[in-house]
């Protein structure tokens, strides 16, 4: 069966993570040590409920990262923590722009409805090569590797899962997205994604 759509995830697979970055930038920003800062937000399961949207608005979420955090942080200090903390693999932008032109691409990643509203700002050559089909976990009401936001991505963009491609770096992702019925792949450089692209029927 030759497969029509791609999904991509975004945080190590079109780009690097930095995590440590961020973490550093959130600490001077609040005046704090970087261990309190991993354990007020990421040790906390804070970020794992705003992915999948939790009771938050994006400027709630921003507040309420900012009481965890114990010192209030504007939007823009927001943002620009997170946008140094993502490094572009041009490789793989590469392969996107190719494959964009034959088949429909888009992006699902686990993140939090103030992504979904900064995404130009953080990550300003996504919107080029995917267009309106980047979604973030938060605005579907559930985060990978539930099978069901698979589903969901897929219903939101209008594409059968039977039909779909999709990559992760991360394992239990791509098992959530066989589950649901996409064909999965393991991404761990842009050698490998462009061959299991290949064989799922994509031309590049």
């Amino acid at each position: 069966m030759t497969l029509r759509f791609a999904l991509f995830d975004m945080d190590d697979v079109l780009c690097a993570y930095d995590v440590e970055a961020r973490v550093a930038r959130l600490a001077a920003l609040a005046g704090t040590g970087e261990d309190a800062v991993r354990a007020r937000i990421w040790d906390s399961g804070f970020l794992e409920e705003a992915d999948r949207g939790g009771p938050w608005t994006a400027d709630a979420f921003l507040a309420a990262f900012g009481e965890r955090l114990g010192h209030p942080i504007g939007r823009d200090d927001w943002v620009e923590a997170r946008r140094i903390a993502m490094t572009p693999f041009d490789d793989v932008l590469a392969t996107v722009a190719r494959l964009a032109p034959t088949a429909p691409v888009g992006i699902l990643t686990n993140n939090d409805h103030l992504v979904r509203e900064s995404i130009d700002t953080l990550f300003p050559a996504l919107r080029p090569l995917f267009g309106d089909r980047i979604l973030v976990s938060a605005e579907l009401g559930t985060a990978k590797p539930d099978p069901a936001c698979f589903r969901e991505a897929c219903a939101r963009v209008g594409f059968d899962p039977a039909l779909t491609f999709f990559t992760d770096d991360r394992e239990e992702n791509v098992e959530g997205a066989r589950a649901a019925g996409l064909t999965g792949h393991v991404f761990r450089d842009n050698t490998g994604l462009v061959r299991a692209l290949r064989e799922g029927g994509f031309a590049l």
